[in-house]
């Protein structure tokens, strides 16, 4: 009785109470259920790890000190004692989720065990269940303070190792087949959670926008090594500012960057038309100069702008991106259709491909196809995500999706 009393304290000192990006730990010994499980809290904001037996959990308790302990089904009788055994042995102070369906005669067992332990026990989440069933059940471990604006100074983030990229597919319409990743910035916040590039990228008058670039180019290239490790090899685009490129030694250590490897293809560099259009000259002289270097540029978001790289003398950029305004929804306004065909022909009699951003819907898609854009993105075909997650996702197509509705 002390000894629950004793848990009962360490509980109500640790969990709760403190206001950071909650952390799961899933405990299953089929390795597929716990990488399922994994996607399906990442998506939620948990960080997590995973547990194949009982003797690692000692261990993962020390280091990550999980908010949440997901047991599956799949766990057996001997392995499902040791690990609540551990979890009292731990003065675990965080919460036990059972995965299974409350009437069976294991998951009602597991919750008795845990109970006389005083383990906090979750109820049961039968299978198969929704994201929103999922996020409705540990709704009480989510952070509830909203992200503020601005969350963090860049140096902050990049001295705490907050900063990643998340990768979203580019899709060839034609075959459907993958075609290269966008890298997108994200701030993983200790206490927010994950915070989107509106609320810490800085202005470029910052001192600290050129460390940010700097970090985007650096974790890319190393995101491809591991990638080219786990999926094989993945054409990578960045986003970068025009300024950057400005400065001829930034681009000679951007140059220097590129991996020495047979399998890389290259490095594509996204930059917004709007700075393209500003600062022409540089944009052609920039692209001239890095090709050279297995680096190409793309222009992003193009949009009612395009005239402006009507006539150009030389044209070296190699992709253009239409801006998801003007493809969202095509598919039901001419206005938008004819920006897009307009753009498309652009980059086809310029020998660029062009690519449809913000496709969403099968319509749009279908759209798209009419149009003869080169490649698409979006969620219809996936939302970006981190680099692991990224590395082991298969693509899953629209069909696909309708049959599994």
């Amino acid at each position: 009785m002390n000894h629950i009393s004793h848990i009962g304290h360490a509980r109500a000192g640790w969990f709760g109470h403190r206001k950071l990006i909650p952390r799961a730990c899933i405990a299953d010994s089929k390795k597929h259920l716990r990488t399922f499980l994994a996607d399906a809290l990442e998506d939620l904001g948990f960080i997590t790890s995973e547990c194949g037996q009982a003797a690692d959990l000692d261990a993962v308790l020390e280091a990550e000190r999980p908010d949440l302990l997901v047991l599956g089904v799949s766990v057996d009788g001997i392995e499902v004692s040791k690990i609540l055994e551990t979890l009292v042995r731990n003065d675990y102070g965080g919460k036990v989720l059972v995965i299974g369906q409350p009437d069976s005669i294991i998951v009602k067992a597991v919750r008795q065990v845990g109970d006389e332990y005083g383990i906090a026990m979750l109820p049961a989440l039968p299978t198969p269940f929704s994201a929103g069933t999922l996020r409705q059940t540990l709704a009480s471990l989510m952070p509830v303070e909203p992200a503020p604006s601005p969350a963090v100074d860049v140096p902050e983030a990049l001295k705490a190792g907050w900063l990643e990229l998340w990768y979203q597919q580019k899709i060839h319409l034609r075959t459907l087949a993958p075609n290269g990743a966008e890298a997108l910035i994200r701030m993983r916040h200790p206490a927010w959670g994950v915070v989107p590039p509106a609320y810490f990228i800085p202005d470029e008058s910052d001192p600290h926008f050129h460390a940010l670039s700097e970090f985007v180019i650096g974790r890319a290239v190393e995101d491809w090594r591991y990638l080219v490790e786990q999926k094989g090899p993945v054409d990578l685009s960045i986003n970068l500012p025009i300024s950057f490129l400005a400065d001829p030694d930034a681009v000679h250590a951007l140059c220097r960057q590129v991996p020495d490897h047979p399998a890389f293809a290259g490095l594509l560099i996204e930059i917004d038309s709007g700075e393209i259009i500003d600062n022409l000259d540089l944009a052609i002289e920039v692209a001239r100069r890095v090709r050279l270097h297995n680096i190409a540029i793309s222009i992003d978001n193009v949009g009612a702008n395009w005239p402006s790289l009507l006539g150009l003398p030389n044209f070296p950029f190699v992709e253009l991106k239409v801006d998801h305004q003007f493809v969202t929804g095509c598919a039901d306004q001419r206005l938008k259709q004819t920006v897009c065909r307009r753009i498309v022909e652009l980059a086809h009699d310029n020998g660029a491909r062009v690519v449809a951003q913000g496709i969403e819907t099968r319509a749009d898609f279908l759209a798209a196809h009419d149009l003869d854009f080169d490649l698409v993105q979006g969620y219809l075909f996936g939302k970006p995500m981190g680099v692991k997650k990224f590395a082991r996702s298969r693509l899953q197509l629209p069909a696909e999706k309708d049959a599994s509705a």
